[in-house]
């Protein structure tokens, strides 16, 4: 089984999440990557769908964590519907061609779904969102 320690970045924003992902499979290129994130990601969040929670609520201490982003929640799930593996790997797949986050393996970015990548259990891998300015020209 192979560890990869993954960062979710945003552009623009200082703080940078931290996770481990977990897959049996031998991951060769940036398109096996995003494979096996997608599939590590969809079993939790189907599970989030499966078990909600009946009577949400906060504590005092989940009030001051949330504050600090700017938004307190109970983090309640509207849309109950599952997601299927092949479709999120699609709009994964899609997404990193659309330029919408760019991958950085120990700070080296990847830009070609068929590129070779070597990973060990000191890499780390950054996904990086890109935010899109928008406006009007008239």
């Amino acid at each position: 089984m192979q560890e990869i320690s993954i960062h979710l970045k945003r552009l623009g924003k200082k703080k940078v999440h931290s996770t481990t992902i977990h897959t049996n499979e031998v991951v060769k290129t940036l398109e096996d990557l995003l494979v096996a994130c997608v599939k590590s990601e969809l079993s939790k969040f189907n599970e989030k769908r499966e078990n909600p929670h009946l009577l949400p609520f906060l504590t005092p201490s989940d009030i001051q964590k949330q504050s600090t982003s700017g938004k307190i929640g109970f983090g309640e799930i509207h849309n109950l519907d599952k997601a299927t593996i092949e479709e999120s790997i699609q709009v994964a797949i899609q997404g990193f061609k659309d330029g919408l986050f760019i991958i950085f393996i120990n700070d080296n970015e990847v830009q070609e779904l068929e590129q070779e990548i070597h990973l060990d259990q000191e890499s780390i891998v950054t996904f990086l969102r890109m935010t899109f300015l928008t406006g009007t020209y008239w």
